[in-house]
């Protein structure tokens, strides 16, 4: 996801919380990575700080729960092997406490990860995890290479309240999906178009109008009328 500066950031950091915590950040869109124009990016960590926190981590058959466990234990130990050994240049900026809301099954506290590049993020990291990138104005170009070059292409984020920029991004961005001023997790799979591109995917998208001929085959017959004679109805006839 994408912030600028003429973003609101009430409204960002509701989407960024549902986007990258909701569902333990186990969904194939949820968010990994936000790039935050620096002229913002103090005011979005802090509330975002403040958001994390607020949130309940527990048991996912109560209401009251926003963050469940992650899926098996083997999940769990892979963030914790990775959070241990962050790229260079990495820090922790805030990471949730576990409550006693959590004290079984495999619960791992949202965690926000600040890094100098987009290239500092080298692999996918599912649960919830936020990497967090700051970058100036005059870096836009860069910062969509950059992006373009980790190879993914599911879902992309954009808040901004220039209609022009978000446009821009759109067409430069080879993403499935793009999502302005909202959270990236709300397509019904089966019902809206959804799908991806590089490696998050290829071909048509589940819920697009192309999606059911990927569950079909075409074969061809080619028939010489002449060689088979009155055999060609009983050919066209017989069973698949």
């Amino acid at each position: 996801m994408i912030v600028d500066s003429t973003a609101l950031p009430e409204q960002a950091v509701d989407d960024i919380v549902m986007s990258a915590f909701r569902a333990a950040g186990q969904r194939c869109s949820a968010l990994r990575l936000l790039c935050v124009q620096e002229d913002i990016a103090d005011t979005v960590l802090t509330m975002l700080v403040g958001a994390t926190d607020a949130l309940v981590i527990g048991d996912p058959a109560d209401p009251a729960t926003d963050v469940g466990p992650l899926i098996d234990a083997a999940a769990l130990a892979r963030i914790e092997q990775y959070l241990a050994a962050l790229p260079g240049g990495a820090r922790v900026v805030h990471r949730a406490t576990l409550e006693s809301l959590c004290p079984t099954g495999h619960c791992c506290a949202p965690t926000v990860i600040e890094l100098k590049s987009v290239r500092d993020l080298q692999r996918e990291i599912f649960g919830p995890i936020l990497h967090v990138v700051r970058f100036p104005l005059s870096a836009w170009d860069e910062l969509i290479e950059d992006i373009e070059a980790s190879g993914f292409g599911l879902t992309m984020g954009i808040h901004t309240r220039l209609t022009t920029r978000a446009q821009g991004i759109f067409e430069r961005s080879r993403v499935g999906n793009t999502y302005v001023n909202r959270n990236t997790v709300g397509a019904v799979v089966g019902v809206q178009p959804f799908g991806g591109e590089g490696l998050s995917g290829t071909g048509p998208k589940a819920g697009g109008p192309n999606y059911l001929q990927r569950f079909m085959v075409e074969r061809v017959l080619t028939v010489n009328e002449t060689a088979w004679g009155g055999n060609v109805d009983l050919l066209r006839r017989s069973p698949r």
